[in-house]
């Protein structure tokens, strides 16, 4: 809540804003009211971890307010990017020289005074003050928002985090313009805090807990450079570590998990919540055997163990390395101690995005259906991830024995592709599965076309909003042959390959899957397949690629299909998802296959 502040409390408070002493600090930072390229970066920072349409990094310079960085200003102040002082909310906020967060500043009579509710439609003021090394309020840095808003512990933490960091830069800045005899220590800090800013943009868009532990050792190698960059989580009475499954090390692999009560350094820094420094190899005696053995696996002297910060107790701790003695300063340690903080909430949303994709996963698999026996049919299937494990997709197969058929061995195939990459396009996956199922049982004796259309009725009506592309077929046996009939709804062409070693692709198709789509023809489509002809369906997982060419990729699939025809089917969709869809594959690959036995069907 903003504190009240009455006028002789504000008018003494002012006065101290005007001395000599601060304004001389402020000038010696070297900002005014022009862009500055490390303050429009914590501006955008600020705005980005509390989702705030205004941000700024306000300094209070003589009479006016000066703004170096600022993120959703509109008007005349992001122009001229200053205001005079009297106007300025941020500068009656700041000469109380503590953090202010108030959820609706708009009650307080404090906040009347001042054009900012006007001019920027304050509702919601978070603040934390910038000071120089003696305490002097250089500026402020804040989030607005337009509404009132409650600001979360997080919000809070986040502000005061990057306000140490934006603290931190200012004070280098006043450094370097002073003392030339120290000039490479600052320049060396300086440079570390710009580490933090990388690391809070980098981090920002990881996703996996590998990539997490990779980001990490990049941004450390360059300014530290460590020999080793761990990361270690705890997990109950646990810790296990984060592998690098690009690059990993020996070490990791054989001290992958220990118990937390352990006498290693990482798990005194979590059970402590303290930074845990090895300077040498001599202090590695206090520690476990396997501990020292480790060290000695990577040929490490030194080390530092930083925990990483969680709600309630640290998460894990960041490790450093180094294959000869090293002391951290107190730069060093509060760099770390920055870096940990943002490696921690990396750690969370990676945790979060792993389980929902693992959960996506396992839904997935335990849709793709259990093949059906149909004499006279050999029938397979293969499925595989896309080589991003964050994407997960609506890809599907299917296969069933159509009813009241007389069992005469007619049997329904689908392949399919519900847009997204996502847990929401893996649940619609196995609704539209459901419902085209239901829909060939309601729909008894009729073509594709109208299993299709029934099932686009109902993903209207139910409000299901399913999109995406199928094709959905029936292979009925005859006296000379099986007998295919299908509809493609937009999705990629089925080939089919005769036993003499050709290929065809079956190029006829409709407009995909959409809700907003009004009805639209269905078209069934038929071809009487010889027998030991051999039906693939496939998913564009398998064939389109950045870079490359689909037609081409879609005839080296065909030509594979013709050339494999005496191929058992496992093998065949294997070598063809290996050659043509390739390790880097960032789709769902689905292919569903039905080799038709020699010899007439009934």
């Amino acid at each position: 809540m903003v504190e009240r502040l009455d006028e002789d409390g504000i008018s003494g408070r002012e006065a101290s804003l005007a001395t000599s002493e601060r304004l001389h600090a402020l000038e010696r930072t070297g900002l005014g009211a022009e862009s500055d390229e490390g303050m429009e970066r914590f501006a955008r920072l600020a705005a980005h971890l509390l989702g705030a349409p205004v941000a700024l990094v306000a300094l209070l310079g003589e009479g006016r307010l000066l703004f170096p960085g600022m993120v959703g200003l509109e008007g005349p102040w992001a122009f001229s990017r200053q205001s005079p002082l009297s106007h300025a909310l941020c500068h009656r906020l700041a000469v109380s020289a503590e953090p202010i967060v108030c959820d609706d500043v708009r009650p307080f009579s404090l906040a009347h005074a001042s054009s900012a509710i006007d001019g920027l439609g304050m509702a919601a003021y978070a603040g934390v003050p910038l000071t120089d090394d003696r305490g002097n309020v250089l500026g402020v840095l804040s989030a607005i928002d337009t509404a009132p808003r409650a600001w979360s512990d997080r919000d809070r933490q986040a502000l005061c985090d990057l306000a140490l960091a934006c603290r931190g830069e200012l004070r280098l800045r006043i450094l370097t313009h002073t003392a030339h005899k120290v000039r490479g220590r600052a320049q060396r800090a300086f440079e570390r805090s710009q580490l933090l800013l990388r690391a809070a943009d980098d981090l920002a868009d990881t996703t996996g807990l590998a990539q997490v532990r990779r980001t990490v050792k990049d941004l450390l190698t360059s300014d530290l450079e460590p020999a080793y960059v761990g990361l270690v989580l705890v997990e109950g009475e646990r810790m296990r570590r984060v592998i690098d499954t690009e690059y990993p090390s020996s070490m990791d692999m054989a001290y992958e998990e220990y118990e937390l009560s352990s006498a290693w350094p990482t798990a005194q820094a979590v059970r402590t919540d303290t930074l845990v420094e090895v300077p040498d190899t001599d202090a590695l005696q206090g520690y476990s055997p396997q501990a020292r053995a480790a060290f000695s696996l990577l040929g490490l002297s030194s080390a530092v163990c930083v925990p990483l910060p969680g709600t309630r107790v640290p998460l894990g701790a960041l490790v450093l390395g180094w294959d000869s003695a090293h002391e951290t300063d107190l730069v060093e340690r509060a760099m770390l101690r920055s870096l940990a903080g943002y490696t921690a909430r990396a750690v969370e949303r990676a945790v979060f995005v792993d389980r929902r994709v693992q959960t996506a996963q396992a839904m997935q698999q335990a849709m793709l259906t259990d093949l059906p026996h149909i004499p006279g049919l050999e029938i397979a299937a293969l499925y595989r991830p896309a080589a991003q494990e964050d994407m997960v997709g609506g890809d599907w197969y299917d296969a069933y024995p159509l009813p009241d058929e007389g069992g005469n061995g007619a049997v329904a195939l689908t392949v399919g592709d519900i847009t997204g990459h996502d847990i929401h396009a893996a649940t619609l996956m196995g609704q539209v599965r459901s419902m085209l199922r239901q829909a060939d049982m309601d729909y008894s004796g009729h073509g594709p076309a109208r299993v299709i259309a029934a099932f686009e009725r109902a993903n209207r009506e139910l409000d299901v909003d399913a999109s995406g592309t199928v094709l959905h077929a029936h292979l009925r046996p005859r006296p000379e042959g099986w007998l295919l009939s299908w509809t493609n709804a937009g999705h990629m062409v089925p080939l089919i390959a005769k036993e003499a070693g050709s290929a065809e692709q079956l190029t006829e198709h409709d407009l995909l899957i959409h809700p907003d789509v009004p009805d639209w023809p269905r078209t069934d489509h038929q071809r009487l397949l010889e027998p030991g002809s051999t039906l693939l369906l496939f998913t564009d997982g398998l064939v389109e690629r950045r870079g490359q060419d689909l037609d081409a990729a879609v005839f080296h699939t065909a030509c594979m299909l013709a050339a494999g025809t005496r191929e058992p089917l496992p093998a065949l969709l294997g070598a063809i998802a290996d050659e043509v869809a390739g390790d880097a594959h960032d789709d769902d690959v689905v292919l569903l296959v039905v080799r038709l036995a020699d010899g007439a069907a009934a």
